[in-house]
């Protein structure tokens, strides 16, 4: 009998990260502190060009959750802006025109393309955002967002379709459009060691303007405050606006990326 590969099911369906690496987020913690430990090597990272980022934070979490990223990058020269929409309660179509018009009141601010970073829930929104208005949107950096692939893998499905009244397989079209290629850069920063949705739905298609980029040991509730995660999203965000290299795994914290190629052969 053939054993099916980790984080798959028999039937080929991918299931939810096992409860050993839930009841593991609590690891969290520590990576906000080395994060703190790590401020000097942080601030090492190349500085910002001024325009501006929209945080959006994930699931049942609130702009709180992103204040660490949002002053981190504030202090690398961006100007970071909160969502302001009270706790992401969950909806993808009732979120959709207020979204939009957080994005653009920046960008009339502004004058300036606006890069989103979004945790979790909030990439799965930011995505939908480029493919919304891919004339207000500079970059896409997602973290941990389950977008791809089978997207009802995850250990908060149930209380998703609870909270927002959608359920995962609504919207086919729309969600199918989210997990293809994006009209703008896009940087997935993910963990094997997620212990809230299966990190092969956090897997984009590679291009010539799209990544993979794997933090080691990383939990899911740590991905925006863990050092190596800040400092893969500040190298993303100081390209210049319409360029894209691959990033670079050197540096500071070149043990915590896996090769690129990883990704690839999963």
């Amino acid at each position: 009998m053939a054993i099916p590969p980790d984080g798959a099911q028999a039937s080929g369906r991918l299931r939810p990260p096992a409860l050993g690496l839930l009841l593991a987020e609590t690891r969290s913690l520590f990576e906000f502190n080395a994060s703190l430990l790590l401020s000097p090597v942080l601030m090492r990272a190349p500085r910002g060009d001024g325009h501006p980022v929209l945080a959006l934070p994930g699931f049942l979490a609130s702009d709180l959750s992103m204040a660490p990223m949002r002053r981190y990058l504030s202090e690398l020269g961006y100007d970071a802006q909160a969502w302001r929409m009270g706790r992401n309660l969950g909806g993808l179509a009732r979120t959709r025109a207020a979204l939009r018009a957080r994005l653009a009141e920046i960008h009339a601010a502004s004058g300036r393309k606006v890069s989103l970073v979004g945790w979790s829930l909030g990439g799965v929104y930011a995505r939908d955002l480029a493919l919304q208005a891919p004339e207000m949107v500079r970059y896409v950096v997602t973290l941990g967002s389950p977008f791809a692939s089978d997207v009802r893998a995850t250990n908060a499905t149930a209380l998703y379709e609870m909270m927002s009244g959608e359920r995962v397989e609504d919207f086919a079209e729309l969600r199918e459009a989210i997990a293809g290629d994006l009209p703008v850069p896009a940087s997935s920063i993910y963990s094997r060691t997620d212990g809230v949705v299966n990190w092969r739905t956090c897997l984009l298609r590679p291009s010539d303007r799209a990544e993979n980029i794997e933090v080691h040991l990383a939990s899911h509730i740590g991905l925006g405050v863990n050092p190596a995660a800040l400092w893969a999203v500040a190298d993303r965000l100081a390209q210049p606006e319409g360029e894209f290299r691959p990033f670079d795994r050197a540096g500071p914290f070149a043990i915590a990326y896996a090769p690129p190629e990883r990704a690839i052969s999963a």
